[in-house]
């Protein structure tokens, strides 16, 4: 029988895939609390007497954060004011499910939800847009409407922060992503713990040192509620390919999710290449590093029968509203269900992959 190697006498019931260390169950809690701790106070994620919105979706990562934070505000008397941030995006047989994960969390954590839905943003649910684009994309469109409807809701919620639980695993993820693409802007920016849109909220990420693997851990021994079916749609997603690569390569070695976001945190941009600018969309006025920003050109597309319109280079979306402008038709959006952000990330599928890896399994299987 192996006994805890923080030497307190007890048993030993896991092996942390982070250090190598074996741990009680006890020692894990505080070993994992106290490195999200250090991650905040080193980083300076919070000031006291702020409100934070925790962006919910009911899955393991965010509900771990919820938690997390709450232990922490407690313990460390952080002064902050929690609340939780939760997006519908309409897919039937996964968020409305999801929803009620996040519903129990809200009392189970005494936070307030606010749940922000794409209907009444834009007029769509994903269910009714990947009847107009199919499978093969429709994370593009998640990705960019989710990312904003967090933005409106916090600025809805007058939040001074918006925390996600984005991990490290998620974080390799997206630099093996932005890599494969040559994307260098998304590059510089994916690795950084704080973000800012140019909305005056930033955004943070607490867990972003945190194997996902250990996320699973601490919710499985804290018997955290969560929901953990995947994405009806997520099989399709590019993601899954850059997460098979990386799992692949964490069997040989399982320092590579550090190394992999070490090496993203120290890549410098020649200061000669031609890197996108923010300015503000001419057609909604949120933060765009073009004239008009992706997510106004996903919804006119949709709104006008063009589905594919913002599916590609910006070149090609030029070309066709330039056919439409000579052919008389009117490119005009609705201001008011108007949206921005040309972050392709896909945070509703960000965990999952084309294999169906089920990364809770796994876990709790080498827990027995």
């Amino acid at each position: 029988m192996l006994t805890c190697s923080a030497k307190c006498g007890k048993k030993a019931v896991l092996k942390r895939p982070k250090t190598g260390d074996v741990l009680c169950k006890e020692c894990f809690f505080e070993a994992f609390e106290n490195e999200i701790h250090f991650t905040i106070t080193k980083a300076k994620l919070f000031k006291p007497n702020t409100t934070v919105a925790i962006a919910a979706s009911g899955g393991k990562d965010s509900t771990v954060l919820a938690h997390v934070m709450k232990t922490l505000n407690e313990k460390f008397n952080y002064g902050l004011n929690l609340v939780l941030l939760s997006i519908d995006e309409g897919i039937t047989g996964y968020r409305d499910d999801s929803l009620e994960t996040v519903k129990q969390n809200r009392d189970d954590y005494g936070m307030p939800l606010k749940i922000m839905s794409y209907k009444d943003l834009y007029g769509w649910t994903m269910d009714e847009i990947v009847a107009e684009i199919g499978k093969k994309n429709n994370c593009t469109f998640c990705g960019v409407f989710r990312r904003q409807a967090l933005d409106r809701g916090a600025n809805l919620l007058k939040v001074n922060y918006l925390a996600t639980g984005h991990n490290a695993d998620d974080i390799a993820e997206t630099i093996l992503m932005n890599i494969l693409r040559g994307d260098l802007a998304r590059l510089s920016r994916c690795t950084s713990i704080i973000t800012d849109n140019g909305d005056g909220i930033p955004r943070v990420k607490p867990l972003k040192y945190c194997f996902e693997k250990e996320i699973v851990m601490y919710a499985h021994f804290k018997k955290l509620v969560y929901f953990s079916t995947e994405c009806v749609f997520a099989p399709n997603a590019y993601r899954g390919h850059a997460r098979v690569l990386l799992k692949d390569l964490e069997k040989i070695d399982p320092t590579v999710i550090m190394n992999i976001i070490h090496s993203g945190e120290t890549i410098k941009v020649n200061t000669t290449a031609n890197m996108p600018k923010l300015t503000n969309c001419t057609r909604c006025g949120y933060v765009s590093s073009q004239e008009i920003c992706k997510a106004c050109i996903l919804l006119e597309g949709l709104n006008k029968g063009l589905p594919r319109l913002g599916v590609g280079k910006s070149s090609k979306v030029r070309r066709i509203l330039k056919e439409h402008e000579n052919k008389g038709i009117s490119t005009g959006t609705n201001q008011e269900n108007c949206v921005d952000r040309e972050d392709k990330k896909c945070l509703c599928s960000g965990k999952q992959d084309l294999k169906q890896i089920n990364i809770e399994r796994i876990v709790l299987e080498d827990l027995k």
